[in-house]
């Protein structure tokens, strides 16, 4: 992608390219949002600010004024019909060393990008997915905001290269379910529907927080792989992909339910395409 393509706008300029020296760059000291737009409409959008807004307290940036990130979202993802814009907010520039500048110039880069095409059957029958080696260590400052150290996420990944497999699951350092690399989990178990708690490491995601918000009685607890392997449903949840069953975690097979089937549905509601075989 190339500033020419008019998709990438950085400090609301046209351009594809930051100084060598911005702290995201440097130190990861930033954080950012991946929205998924519907002819030009984002249903998750309060969700995102809301998320980005947690993200900038805690890190001690100043917030950007979402109205304008929603027109810039507009000039990018202009004429796009299945969008994806990620918007990357950075401390800016700076002197060596980790200690912030006193007074910090953001930098805001607002990119649109073509939606990630999913085969129809991966909604009907699911997807299989892995137990990944890597976990993820626990740093209750950072967990839950999408900082833009996505190291761990980045291993775990490298960890497979069988197109068959869709995702991988991961476990923190404590042994306790958390989350796939790029998508949150959840399990009905004994007829709930359960998806582990991320105040000590993962990421929030605004389609965990749809998820949570729509079904009446769903809990945040606790997920051994030893539970999970006794679910009678797995589902992930992603605010780019929707609600991806899941088929088969390694060699245990599951079978979409009632519960994955209705959240699918209300994500077609909400106005996100859920293609069918």
């Amino acid at each position: 992608m190339s500033a020419a393509d008019g998709r990438v706008l950085v400090d609301g300029t046209r351009a594809d390219a930051v100084s060598v020296f911005d702290r995201g760059l440097a130190y990861g000291d930033g954080l950012f949002e991946t929205i998924r737009l519907v002819d030009g409409h984002a249903p998750l959008w309060t969700r995102h600010m809301q998320r980005l807004q947690e993200g900038c307290q805690r890190l001690r940036l100043a917030m950007p004024d979402p109205a304008l990130l929603l027109r810039e979202v507009a000039v990018v993802a202009d004429d796009l019909a299945q969008a994806v814009v990620r918007i990357t907010l950075t401390r800016g520039t700076g002197p060596r060393g980790y200690a912030p500048p006193p007074t910090p110039r953001p930098t805001r880069i607002v990119a649109a990008f073509e939606a990630p095409g999913m085969r129809g059957d991966a909604y009907v029958q699911g997807i299989r997915v892995r137990w990944c080696d890597t976990r993820l260590a626990r740093q209750p400052l950072l967990a839950g905001i999408k900082h833009l150290n996505r190291l761990e996420q980045v291993l775990a990944r490298a960890e497979w290269n069988d197109p068959a497999v869709v995702e991988g699951l991961l476990c923190d350092t404590a042994g306790q379910v958390i989350s796939a690399t790029m998508a949150n989990v959840f399990a009905v178990i004994d007829g709930e529907l359960v998806t582990p708690a991320v105040d000590e490491c993962g990421v929030a995601g605004v389609g965990r927080a749809e998820v949570l918000a729509s079904w009446p009685g769903a809990k945040v607890l606790p997920l051994s792989r030893e539970t999970m392997a006794g679910a009678a449903e797995i589902f992930l949840s992603s605010s780019v992909r929707g609600i991806l069953p899941v088929q088969a975690v390694d060699h245990t097979v599951y079978v979409p339910g009632p519960v994955t089937r209705a959240l699918q549905q209300h994500w077609r509601g909400l106005g996100f395409p859920m293609e069918q075989a």
